[in-house]
């Protein structure tokens, strides 16, 4: 294993564990996990392998075969940078319970695609270490005091919805989540067995969510809730008297929050009847949501999806934070030449680069691989 074999030379010993957590599509449900609302991710076949083993001298050492650098030292967390706080997060969240530790990390998840590589980095390390200092923590724990790196540490004010994906999701499932009970169940994903498949389109445009708009989109949801008299817009039950009490941009993000969450339980319920074909038009409604109410859309993301619904999806929506990243799109198995074709023609009469496009089957969650 590549991973191990780079620690054993960077550390001159063997990993004590090895574990495996994957990034995470979200099918849909966006920007409604910090709003205390549902979510239905699946996890990716990409991901970030971690290799750990404890020290006892308050050191870590930190190597990732991505960086294109050595390992690195820092004797005190707060002195971490770059990647390096994802996985120091992890370990100022859990305290004196960990004196030290080495870490190398090797990951394929594309970054800035939306995939939520932050989340299998952060969920990788917090299994490797409960395992091996014996901390005893659930798999739900484990997502709990991942977002809290990436929260308190890192800065970023994501919900729970990537870091639950990496730690609990099943193969072939999709994970529906209540981010405010914190209640989940696996949902049967068998979109072969119906002749489909996601087909996902990186536009290759990078996003840096903490750079404001992700924390202002946040601030936005949470003040329409105060002056609406709700713990969260979750809770919101009437749709068209909360409008009108509201203005501006608190009256769009509201309307985009409730009307997801409606769309989240709609496509669980198509599944559930089996009829996934029919989860189209929810995608493109919610795209379309992103686009115009939540206005977390770039013109890269709106081609794709436009074009991938031109060259024969079912239907294609953003996934992830928004400003970049990647466009989810249901599509027939012998249609996928005709969307690749239709989005590739549509970047090329704008003189952009050319998308990468990933075939999605729903992963397991985070596992022991060593």
């Amino acid at each position: 294993m590549r991973v191990a074999e780079a620690f054993r030379a960077a550390f001159g010993a063997d990993p004590e564990t090895v574990w495996h957590a994957p990034g995470r599509v979200n099918l849909i449900g966006e920007h409604t996990d910090y709003n205390d609302g549902f979510v239905l991710p699946f996890a990716v076949p990409w991901g970030v392998t971690a290799a750990v083993s404890p020290r006892e001298d308050g050191v870590v050492r930190l190597l990732s075969l991505q960086s294109g650098s050595g390992p690195v030292t820092r004797d005190r967390l707060e002195d971490t940078a770059g990647w390096e706080r994802y996985a120091a997060g992890v370990l100022a969240m859990l305290g004196d319970r960990v004196r030290g530790a080495d870490i190398a990390v090797d990951g394929d998840v594309p970054q800035g695609a939306g995939l939520s590589s932050s989340a299998a980095l952060e969920v990788s390390v917090a299994s490797a270490v409960n395992e091996v200092c014996a901390l005893g923590l659930t798999p739900m724990e484990i997502a709990l005091t991942s977002q809290k790196a990436e929260n308190d540490f890192v800065g970023m004010p994501c919900g729970i919805m990537d870091q639950a994906a990496s730690a609990l999701a099943k193969e072939g499932h999709a994970l529906f989540l209540d981010c405010r009970s914190l209640g989940y169940r696996n949902v049967p994903l068998d979109l072969a067995a119906h002749g489909l498949e996601i087909l996902i389109i990186d536009t290759r445009v990078h996003h840096e969510l903490a750079d404001g708009e992700y924390a202002k989109r946040r601030a936005e949801c949470e003040s329409a809730a105060r002056t609406l008299g709700v713990p969260a817009l979750r809770d919101v039950t009437d749709l068209a008297a909360a409008l009108e009490r509201l203005s501006g941009n608190e009256r769009k993000r509201t309307m985009h929050v409730v009307t997801e969450n409606h769309r989240v339980e709609a496509l669980i319920g198509l599944l559930r009847a089996g009829h996934p074909a029919e989860t189209g038009a929810l995608l493109n409604a919610s795209h379309l949501s992103l686009r115009d109410q939540f206005e977390v859309t770039v013109p890269e993301l709106d081609l794709a999806a436009e074009a991938a619904v031109r060259g024969g999806a079912r239907g294609a929506r953003m996934t992830g934070g928004g400003f970049g990243g990647s466009v989810i799109a249901l599509v027939a198995a012998d249609r996928v030449a005709s969307v690749r074709e239709s989005v590739s023609t549509a970047y090329a009469a704008k003189s952009w680069r050319e998308p990468r496009y990933l075939r999605a089957t729903p992963a397991q969650g985070a596992h022991k691989v060593g």
